[in-house]
């Protein structure tokens, strides 16, 4: 004889599959299958998968140290002198005599961790205060509308400045370093997920599956976590994959303000693009290429995540 926890579960389930097509497919195995064959996802899919290869195999994919100043005889920034892409150095060498393909691969590293780690941390954060806050109102009854409002209040006040300058005062704050671009740039994004979960919860606290679980008298914490939260998780992976882009940005924008890495050896897209604008009149490459690199990668992730938007849309399948 199944328990009543195990009833109330069974009953959710079944509830919930009305939301699988007629031939059996999940929503999830149905929009991987659609973005299998979106050429905007395989594209993004492409420029992302690239650009990991590179930020991971970086050493191997280098052909010589970032930080070593081979041909520093052979430049002279004083006079705009410098050496351009060549068979030796395909992106040419920095104002250092540095080799910038390399600097450019290796830089990949810095751009990824920054990434990942900012778009986690906020991801984390504000699908914890959207959690809370979500299950409060859908949940809560009164006291719980209340801790909503509370909660909310605090996300709006830090909606209402711009992102970047909300990263940047809190970079100015905490101080430069890599780490200090990671919080602030995940910061910046908390309400962002958490908004965005708040608003996929409460819409779910009204399917017909939380209404039978409530019926057979399940506890509201088991409803929210076991059966509204997951289902409630597709618009903010979307947003995740999204976020990743503008973490990558805000990042390097961080770094071109000189709130990045302190230490200027270490290469970092932001960073190296900074640098070079002091020798854009003998040296544009030196501006171009990490430049293309950060709009190539965002848009990759881009990509990716307007693909998977459109493969969840229940409006756009067939």
């Amino acid at each position: 004889m199944p328990s009543r926890t195990q009833r109330i579960d069974r009953l959710a389930e079944l509830v919930a599959a009305r939301r699988e097509d007629g031939e059996g497919r999940g929503v999830w195995r149905e929009a991987f299958a659609r973005m299998r064959r979106d050429p905007m996802a395989i594209t993004g899919a492409a420029i992302v998968g690239v650009f990991l290869l590179v930020a991971v195999l970086g050493e191997l994919i280098a052909p010589y140290s970032p930080t070593a100043q081979t041909w520093g005889a052979e430049v002279f920034p004083n006079r705009n002198v410098f050496v351009g892409p060549r068979a030796e150095n395909w992106l040419g060498l920095d104002n250092l005599g540095r080799d910038q393909f390399s600097r450019m691969v290796i830089g990949a590293r810095q751009t990824l961790l920054v990434g990942v780690v900012a778009a986690g941390l906020g991801f984390t954060a504000g699908a914890l205060l959207g959690g809370v806050s979500g299950a409060a109102h859908t949940l809560g009854g009164r006291a719980g509308r209340r801790i909503d409002t509370v909660l909310m209040r605090f996300t709006d006040m830090m909606l209402a400045l711009p992102t970047l300058l909300l990263a940047v005062s809190i970079a100015a704050l905490l101080g430069q370093g890599l780490t200090t671009v990671m919080v602030a740039v995940g910061a910046a994004q908390i309400p962002i997920f958490a908004r965005l979960l708040r608003g996929a919860m409460i819409a779910q606290g009204s399917r017909d599956y939380v209404l039978a679980a409530r019926a057979l008298g399940a506890r509201r914490r088991r409803i929210a976590l076991a059966h509204i939260l997951p289902n409630s998780m597709g618009p903010v992976l979307v947003q995740l994959t999204l976020s990743l882009a503008t973490a990558i940005i805000d990042a390097a924008a961080l770094s071109y303000l000189g709130l990045g890495n302190p230490d200027p050896s270490v290469p970092e897209w932001g960073t190296m693009l900074a640098d070079a604008q002091r020798f854009l009149g003998g040296a544009p490459q030196l501006a171009v290429f990490p430049a293309l690199a950060i709009i190539v990668t965002a848009l990759g992730f881009t990509l990716m995540g307007e693909a998977m938007r459109e493969s969840l849309d229940p409006r756009l399948r067939n």
